[in-house]
């Protein structure tokens, strides 16, 4: 078995070598296809982690594409010798887990951080209301740019790329909200649209009232980020206590045995 594994290795490394079998041209060729496996908030949690490092997050889902499928197939050829219908299935299971796997590292990743991520967007709304009071909507949007966090630019630029575009509806919007999951996000890029719709004359008072829901929203964000750091230290606290008892318990217990030890 360990010999047919190894034959087997060794063909397809030179399979993949001299380019008989070219992963990469198929996983490529058939992209439209491994796109709809693609989760619709892989690109947000992604640069929410790695932020400007992750130059093209269509080629890092490739990559994880190309990994699933080197692992079934691997996983194939070690029971090419008694290939069946279920050594075909652990081919394609393990091979997905694999594809999946860096998903739900950042999946977790988030879920550690989701109090600093969600504080991201209150923030940069923060500093989009002191551009709005001199410019547009949209011209305050481009301007932000430069200064927003790193896992709000590219939506930023395709949601400003859109706007000048001509496209005068809430969709662009909503895009962004939807690429970018966070607390909130759905119902402030609604009060920014409304903010860019209205009169001059209303702008100010339609600018006041979209800057007590941005201060609810950082408020909201300090007491998330808080609570968090309380769980922490209650949840320390109470692993410190559990230890103490648990040692104290131990030491009673050899006490006693030492005691019976002695007596008899």
């Amino acid at each position: 078995m360990i010999e047919i594994f190894i034959i087997g290795a060794i063909i397809i490394f030179i399979a993949l070598y001299t380019g008989r079998i070219n992963s990469s041209k198929f996983v490529d060729d058939n992209k439209d296809i491994f796109y709809l496996l693609k989760e619709s908030d892989y690109e947000f949690l992604l640069l929410a982690k790695y932020g400007d490092k992750v130059y093209d997050a269509n080629e890092v889902f490739m990559r994880r594409i190309r990994d699933g499928f080197l692992t079934t197939v691997i996983i194939i050829c070690i029971f090419i010798s008694k290939i069946n219908a279920l050594n075909i299935l652990i081919g394609f299971v393990l091979g997905f887990l694999v594809f999946k796997m860096q998903y739900l590292n950042l999946k977790k990743w988030y879920k550690a951080h989701l109090s600093e991520v969600d504080s991201l967007l209150p923030y940069y709304l923060k500093g989009l209301e002191v551009l709005i009071q001199h410019y547009t909507v949209p011209v305050a949007l481009a301007r932000s740019i430069d200064d927003a966090p790193e896992v709000f630019k590219p939506g930023l630029k395709e949601m400003v790329a859109k706007i000048e575009g001509g496209d005068a509806s809430v969709q662009p919007y909503m895009d962004f909200a939807n690429r970018y999951p966070v607390r909130d996000s759905m119902r402030m890029m609604r009060l920014l649209y409304r903010l860019g719709l209205g009169e001059q004359e209303k702008k100010h008072q339609q600018l006041l009232a979209f800057a007590k829901n941005v201060s609810n929203l950082q408020q909201k964000a300090r007491e998330t980020k808080y609570r968090a750091r309380l769980d922490k230290m209650e949840k320390m606290t109470m692993t410190m206590l559990v230890c103490t008892g648990g040692a104290g318990m131990i030491l009673l217990l050899i006490s006693a045995v030492m005691m019976f030890t002695t007596m008899t």
